[in-house]
């Protein structure tokens, strides 16, 4: 995220703000899914059946629903920008594959309008897709053109918003801003994430486990936007690895917020991480307040004898609250889901 995003991203503020309480005052009676899907919906482009987009299966669904309802997209490459309102919780977007089964539009300029796809409210789980914005994939700016904020402008996969969103064995593809975190609560599971600068933004309560990180030109892997020390927010990476063919050239993360928060634990970090790891960005007074840590990493990029002084290094007791079930799950709505669903780990 350049400066002009984080303009952008100040200027919007409110409209979130408004957006996030006109959600939760629609969907307030359809806060929890019963446990079973209901039924299926299929999508075909090719005509096969009723519906050839994603958008109009996800149409079809009346408002404020409470029982899960499946849509399952067929292989192929839908070229449409797709959006759940808020006041549609309970959907399953189930794909038949990242290699066939793929969402892509190339949509930029602005964080809250350039999203191929964009979810709202709660209870939404996504399985098998690729989410793309094709715009920019495959650039490749030096580390300095970047920071100079030069040429480059956000491209969103998706943007989440709402409370308790799964995401398994999906795919996000960028260049910069690619998966916008926004708030809530947020699993995502064996996902591959894609692209250079603040392609993982947001201020969302997030845990990425078992993710593949693929950092595809220099820039900064995360941008998260933490606003307090009582601000739930923070993105905690659990496993995994970080990969990209650039030595050396991309930082883990830079403040978007005067207490951002970013954990990785277990995760083999490639050589595409910069040795000083972390930037403070806009935000050079505040290193005592953010909270970056890497525990029991392993790999190239792993090495922390050159990481900036300020990273934390945290003791066990400290790494409890990180925990998935600490952190994102203590009411317990990610095994329900995969429950319900027969997804992950049943």
């Amino acid at each position: 995220m350049n400066l002009f995003a984080q303009t952008t991203a100040t200027v919007i503020l409110p409209l979130l703000l408004l957006v996030s309480l006109f959600c939760y005052i629609n969907v307030s009676l359809a806060q929890n899914c019963k446990s079973q899907i209901s039924r299926t919906i299929i999508v075909d482009q090719s005509g096969k059946s009723k519906f050839k987009t994603v958008q109009s299966a996800i149409d079809s669904i009346p408002e404020n629903n409470n029982q899960w309802v499946k849509i399952h997209i067929n292989a192929g490459t839908y070229k449409e920008k797709v959006h759940i309102p808020c006041q549609k919780p309970c959907i399953f977007l189930e794909g038949e594959g990242i290699d066939v089964t793929t969402i892509t539009y190339n949509d930029h300029q602005s964080t809250d309008e350039s999203a191929t796809f964009s979810s709202s409210p709660d209870n939404v789980v996504a399985s098998k897709i690729t989410f793309k914005n094709s715009f920019d994939v495959g650039k490749m700016l030096s580390l300095q053109e970047i920071k100079d904020g030069n040429d480059v402008v956000p491209a969103l996969s998706a943007r989440i918003y709402g409370d308790k969103s799964g995401f398994y064995d999906c795919r996000f593809v960028g260049y910069q801003d690619t998966l916008w975190d926004v708030e809530g609560r947020h699993y995502y599971k064996n996902c591959i994430i894609e692209g250079a600068v603040d392609f993982i933004f947001g201020s969302g309560q997030s845990y990425f486990e078992d993710c593949v990180i693929n950092a595809t030109s220099p820039g900064f892997i995360t941008a998260q936007g933490r606003e307090s020390d009582n601000d739930p927010s923070g993105f905690v990476f659990k496993g995994g690895s970080v990969v990209g063919s650039n030595p050396a050239s991309s930082f883990l993360g830079r403040a978007y917020g005067p207490y951002s928060r970013v954990i990785f634990y277990g995760t083999n970090l490639g050589s595409v991480v910069h040795p000083k790891g972390w930037h403070s960005w806009h935000f050079a007074t505040h290193e005592d307040k953010f909270t970056y840590g890497e525990v029991n990493c392993k790999g190239a990029g792993a090495n922390l004898s050159k990481r900036v002084p300020w990273e934390k290094k945290l003791v066990a007791t400290q790494l409890n609250q990180f925990s998935r079930s600490s952190f994102v799950d203590h009411d317990n709505w990610i095994l329900q889901q995969q429950t319900s669903l027969t997804i992950g780990e049943t």
